[in-house]
C-alpha cells in the first residue's frame, strides 16, 4: 500500500472518531466518509513539501562523479538515486547498457554533490545491495584513461 492512502485511512478513523464524539446522533459510518471526504479534500488542495519539489531541481555547485560497479543487473536509475541521495543531492544517474542487446552491464555512474559523493564513497563501497557488493569509486575522465593505455602524461 501507498504510505499516502495509510495516512488518509489513519486521518479518517480519527476524523469519525472526534464526529462521533462532537455528534452523537450521527451514525458511525456516515461519520467515516465525512472524515475521508474532508481528509482527501485537504490532500488534495495542500501545498506540496519542499522535499518533493526539491528532488526535481539540479544541484548547483561543486559535483563529482562516481562509478557504481557491481550493480545488480535489474536495478533501476531511481533505485540507485534513491540510495546515493541519503548522502546528498543527485543529479543524475546513467546505468550502462550494452548497444547491441540493450541489456544493462552490471555497473553506472552517479553525478552528484562532492561532500556527498565523499560520505558515499566511504558508506557505499563493499555496500550490499540487493545481493550484490557494490564498488563505489570516483570515476576517471575518458582523457586519463587514455593517458594510462598509451603510458604518457598528458
Amino acid at each position: 500500500m501507498q504510505k499516502s492512502f495509510l495516512i488518509v485511512l489513519i486521518i479518517a478513523v480519527l476524523g469519525a472518531v472526534a464526529l462521533s464524539q462532537f455528534a452523537s446522533t450521527l451514525p458511525a459510518y456516515i461519520a467515516f466518509v465525512a472524515g475521508v471526504i474532508i481528509t482527501t479534500l485537504v490532500f488534495k488542495f495542500a501545498p506540496e513539501t519542499s522535499s518533493a519539489q526539491s528532488s526535481d531541481e539540479q544541484y548547483v555547485g561543486p559535483t563529482m562523479t562516481l562509478y557504481v560497479g557491481n550493480l545488480p543487473y535489474r536495478v533501476h536509475e531511481g533505485e540507485v538515486k534513491v540510495l546515493f541521495g541519503e548522502f546528498g543531492p543527485v543529479n543524475s544517474v546513467r546505468l550502462v547498457r550494452d548497444r547491441k542487446t540493450g541489456r544493462r552491464k552490471g555497473f553506472g555512474f552517479v553525478e552528484m554533490s562532492e561532500s556527498g559523493a565523499q560520505k558515499a564513497m566511504v558508506k557505499l563501497n563493499d555496500y550490499n545491495f540487493q545481493e550484490r557488493t557494490l564498488k563505489v569509486r570516483e570515476a576517471k575522465t575518458q582523457d586519463s584513461e587514455g593517458a594510462e593505455r598509451t603510458g604518457t602524461d598528458e
